[in-house]
C-alpha cells in the first residue's frame, strides 16, 4: 500500500498527463485461494449479505432520506412500503447528485418547484427513486448475485423473502471484503479502468456532479499540476450537500453550496498502488482504508483506477 501525504513526493511520482493502458481480455482463471474462499460459503448469498436492512417509505422527504443515508454511512437505501416492507424502489448516491446537479431528476426542481431547490428537497423520495430494481430471493447463490450485479451494472441487490419483503441486501463492498487479502493470482491491470477522467481542484461541486451524472461516474480523481490530490465521490457530495453547513452557505442554501470548489470534499490522503498488484491485495487495501476505489500509478503516471465494480466484474468473469 502507498499513501501520498506530501505534495513534493506526489509530484515526483506523477506527471501531468494520464497515460492510458490497454486492458487485456477477461481471464478464465483464478487462484486456488479464490475458489476455496468462496466455497466456504456454500454458494449461499445470505452468507455474505447484510440482513436487518434499513429502509425508508416512499413518502419520506428527499432530504430526510439523505440524512438517513448519512447517519448509517449508506451509499444506497431500499425504499419499502412502511407496512408490508415490500420493495418499492431504491435510491443511490448518484441519484441524489443527479437530482441536485442538473441530471434528469433535476427536472423535478425546474418543472414542479420553479427552480427552488430548497423546496424540492422536501418532496417525497418516490419522485426520484428507481422503481425497476434488480433483486434476488433468499435462495440465490453467490454466483447468481455476482452475475446479476455484473450484468445489470448495479452496486447492490436487495434480497426478497417469500412474502416479497426486503430481507437483506448484498453490495459490491460485500464481495470486495469476501476476497480482501486473498491471493487470487490475477494482477489488477486486467480489470482496472483506464483513460481516467480527472478534474481540477477549483472546479465547482455542481459542475463535478453534472460531469458524474452525464458520464455515469461515481467518483473523479482531483488533480492539479500532475499531482493527485484525492478522489471526489458521489458519497462525498451527498455528505457535503446533506450537511447543515451546506444549507447555511447563503441565501439560496444548497444552490450556493453547489459553487463550492470540489477540493473541499477531499478529506483523506491518497491511497494508491501499481497495476501489478494482486486483485485480492487491492480488495484488502480498499477494505482497510474504507474506500471504494484505488488509483493505479505506474512509474509516476496515473494509468488507471480500480473500483469495487471492477472487483465484481473480475469475480463474475473468473467464476464463470
Amino acid at each position: 500500500m502507498n499513501t501520498f501525504t506530501n505534495g513534493d513526493e506526489m509530484k515526483r511520482q506523477q506527471t501531468n498527463r494520464p497515460r492510458p493502458m490497454g486492458v487485456r481480455g477477461a481471464l478464465d482463471r483464478g487462484g486456488n485461494g479464490l475458489d476455496s474462499h468462496i466455497a466456504t460459503h456454500h454458494g449461499d448469498v445470505m452468507a455474505v449479505a447484510t440482513d436487518g436492512v434499513v429502509t425508508v417509505p416512499p413518502t419520506t422527504p428527499i432530504m430526510t432520506t439523505v440524512r438517513t443515508m448519512l447517519e448509517h454511512g449508506f451509499r444506497r437505501i431500499p425504499i419499502a412500503d412502511a407496512g408490508t416492507q415490500q420493495l418499492k424502489g431504491i435510491i443511490v448516491c448518484k441519484d441524489i447528485v443527479d437530482f441536485l446537479c442538473g441530471g434528469p431528476r433535476h427536472s423535478l426542481v425546474t418543472n414542479r418547484f420553479g427552480g427552488n431547490l430548497l423546496a424540492a428537497v422536501n418532496e417525497e423520495v418516490r419522485a426520484i427513486m428507481k422503481t425497476e430494481v434488480p433483486r434476488l430471493d433468499t435462495n440465490a447463490s453467490i454466483i447468481d448475485a455476482l452475475k446479476l450485479m455484473h450484468d445489470e451494472s448495479v452496486g447492490c441487490l436487495p434480497i426478497i423473502d417469500e412474502d416479497k419483503r426486503v430481507s437483506a441486501i448484498v453490495t459490491e463492498q460485500d464481495f470486495m471484503r469476501l476476497i480482501a487479502d486473498v491471493k487470487v493470482g490475477v494482477a489488477i491491470r486486467e480489470y482496472m479502468s483506464t483513460n481516467v477522467t480527472t478534474v481540477e481542484p477549483d472546479v465547482e461541486i455542481g459542475v463535478v456532479g453534472k460531469l458524474m451524472v452525464d458520464n455515469k461516474f461515481r467518483r473523479l480523481p482531483v488533480v492539479k499540476n500532475g499531482i493527485l490530490l484525492g478522489i471526489a465521490t458521489a458519497f462525498d457530495m451527498l455528505r457535503f450537500l446533506g450537511s447543515g453547513e451546506a444549507l447555511k452557505k447563503g441565501a439560496n442554501g444548497i444552490e450556493d453550496a453547489l459553487v463550492t470548489p470540489v477540493k473541499s470534499l477531499i478529506m483523506r490522503d491518497v491511497v494508491w498502488t501499481t497495476s501489478d498488484c494482486d486483485l485480492g491485495k487491492v480488495a484488502g487495501m480498499m477494505d482497510a482504508n474504507n474506500v471504494g476505489s484505488i488509483p493505479i500509478i505506474d512509474q509516476g503516471v496515473l494509468t488507471g483506477i480500480v473500483t469495487e465494480r471492477d472487483i465484481v466484474r473480475a469475480l463474475a468473469t473468473l467464476k464463470q
